[in-house]
């Protein structure tokens, strides 16, 4: 994994550095594409110790160091150093003495950090702040224009579920409607039906009271005729007797 990683990042230009106790820890196709070294004292306490340390001693190019003795015995602030030259090729190998690094951990004053500016040869090409789109502005507004078009999505689905709802409702209340119609049809047939009933029942009843006033007239002649001829019976018999 490491080494793959190594690889891509190499294949793009750029530098890496290993800072590591025993260069054993780094794997052996790394070591193969560093240019520079920087190594510190080596101890051979153990048998894997000496192996290491002769396996580093025989990665350095030809010198007229012992370079196993002098790894060891290597002072503080002592390295054995050899690095690319401006050829590509491994420059020979130097016993150095390092520097102390004359740097603060505090920060820098603001006018040092001014005058560090203005003497820079890039004041005049990167001294004027330019107010250009910078990736994190693009990709904000991406996320502004994603957010919009999933809002504007989720609007959308509520308005389709209203539209539904409401059409739901409207075929509810369309059924509703057929059924009072029906109803009022069926009311309206049975109201109907129930006056031309009544109409029937009241002509028979008429009809009825007709023929018993028929009857009656017909009762009350037929009684004047019986009444009419007694009288005239009684009349006419008292006379001849």
């Amino acid at each position: 994994m490491i080494t793959q990683t190594v690889r891509l990042i190499r294949s793009k230009g750029v530098g890496i550095f290993f800072v590591t106790q025993t260069p054993k820890d780094v794997p052996g196709d790394v070591l193969a594409q560093l240019g520079s070294r920087v190594q510190h004292q080596l101890r051979a306490h153990t048998p894997d110790d000496a192996r290491a340390l002769k396996a580093t001693v025989s990665t350095y190019p030809s010198s007229g160091y012992d370079l196993a003795q002098v790894l060891q015995n290597l002072a503080i602030g002592e390295a054995i150093i050899t690095v690319m030259n401006e050829h590509g090729a491994p420059s020979p190998v130097a016993w150095t003495r390092l520097r102390v690094p004359q740097s603060s951990m505090s920060p820098t004053p603001p006018e040092e950090r001014a005058a560090a500016v203005a003497a820079s040869p890039l004041l005049a090409r990167y001294g004027a702040p330019a107010d250009t789109t910078s990736a994190r502005d693009i990709l904000q507004q991406k996320a502004v224009m994603a957010a919009d078009a999933r809002a504007a999505a989720e609007a959308q689905q509520l308005l389709a579920a209203q539209t539904r709802a409401a059409e739901s409702e409207l075929t509810g209340l369309g059924a509703i409607n057929a059924r009072l119609g029906q109803a009022e049809t069926d009311a309206a047939a049975q109201l109907t039906g129930q006056a031309r009933a009544q109409d029937i029942a009241d002509k028979r009843a008429a009809r009825r009271q007709q023929r018993q006033n028929d009857r009656l007239r017909k009762d009350t002649a037929n009684a004047g005729v019986r009444l009419a001829r007694l009288v005239v019976g009684k009349l006419f018999g008292s006379t001849r007797r």
